[in-house]
């Protein structure tokens, strides 16, 4: 899952119906696929195939790297993700070529743990790393713990936050990413004083996405995005007495359910391409006479994988979301929330 917030710390609110124009103006990014080990087992990961990813991730080599660098003028920002990145030796070797290669934002996605150790930090940063975001899903050690099912990853992970936070006088932005469950979504407020206390420039509220673990697990973790709206609407308004304009943004959640939230904090998920071995794309994704055209990398031994393609099969729409106002841009309610929630709790927007 992928998170950005959509203005930067400082501006002023966008005027009313510029969500859609944000989402409609986005600009693609270009994930890097860093290896199939992650060092926490969140119980509600997208990537429950292990073995899957192990296929997809173990193509990505420093000739795969440098091909894709060499496409970087196409996109906003390149991001190494997938597995966690920090678990991969090769990570400073391909920022710092992400670096030579003229890339101007080069971003990571990470539980943090590593950053906690000063030394490698420093080596990433000095190779090139400008953004980074940190996956963090509470306040408190039994929160986060008990959603990694690893004891003592809070612990790292707040001390790789706090590592990062003593860089950004150097430009280095620094962003969170919280999972928003039914664990930890009585506690938005806390969350996200104890995380901008601590230096993170935007905290991303990214609503799960109803597919890998957090499909098997479903029924204990998956709130409605009505009681996800409200417990935003209510937040926000607790957080607007602390600061003028708040740093924080829900993503993944379909318009029609947040017209209550500020414009400025109702965020959503960039569009990203990634390259994967054509044997690792299912013909599910995509057709199997259209994996031609998408054949690219060195001597079209990769595929690009868009973000639409791993979405579009699993989200759906009914004949009345046509006469909403966010139509263009939605794109669609997770079949399998559809399939325990239903359609009752979403209402056009004319």
């Amino acid at each position: 899952m992928d998170p950005t917030a959509p203005t930067a710390p400082g501006e002023r609110p966008p005027a009313s119906g510029a969500i859609e124009a944000r989402i409609a103006g986005k600009a693609p990014r270009v994930h890097i696929l860093t290896g199939a080990v992650c060092n926490n087992n969140c119980i509600f990961c997208m990537e429950e195939d292990r073995d899957g990813r192990y296929v997809v991730n173990s193509a990505t080599t420093d000739e795969t790297v440098r091909w894709i660098l060499g496409q970087h003028d196409a996109f906003e920002e390149v991001c190494f993700t997938s597995g966690e990145p920090t678990t991969n030796q090769r990570l400073p070797v391909w920022v710092k070529m992400a670096k030579e290669a003229g890339a101007r934002q080069i971003s990571m996605m990470t539980n943090g743990r590593a950053l906690s150790y000063d030394r490698y930090a420093r080596l990433l940063l000095s190779a090139g790393l400008n953004k980074v975001y940190v996956s963090i899903h509470g306040h408190t050690a039994k929160l986060h713990d008990g959603l990694t099912r690893t004891p003592g990853s809070f612990e790292q992970t707040v001390g790789g936050i706090a590592t990062i936070a003593r860089y950004k006088r150097l430009g280095v932005a620094l962003h969170t990413s919280t999972v928003v469950t039914k664990r930890n979504l009585p506690h938005l407020h806390d969350i996200y004083v104890f995380l901008r206390e601590r230096g993170v420039d935007q905290v991303v509220f990214n609503v799960m996405q109803a597919n890998g673990r957090a499909n098997t697990f479903f029924d204990q973790l998956f709130p409605t995005y009505t009681e996800i709206a409200a417990a935003a609407e209510a937040f926000l308004h607790q957080a607007s007495a602390r600061e003028r304009q708040v740093q924080a943004f829900f993503v993944d959640i379909p318009l029609c359910a947040t017209t209550r939230l500020p414009d400025h904090n109702r965020g959503y998920v960039e569009d990203y391409v990634h390259f994967e071995p054509p044997v690792a794309v299912h013909t599910d994704l995509i057709p199997a006479e259209r994996l031609a055209e998408r054949r690219s990398g060195p001597d079209g031994g990769l595929v690009a994988v868009r973000r639409a393609d791993l979405d579009d099969s699993a989200r759906h729409k009914r004949p009345e979301c046509a006469s909403c106002r966010y139509d263009r841009v939605c794109e669609g309610v997770w079949g399998n929330y559809l399939r325990r929630y239903g359609w009752d709790e979403f209402v056009p927007v004319r």
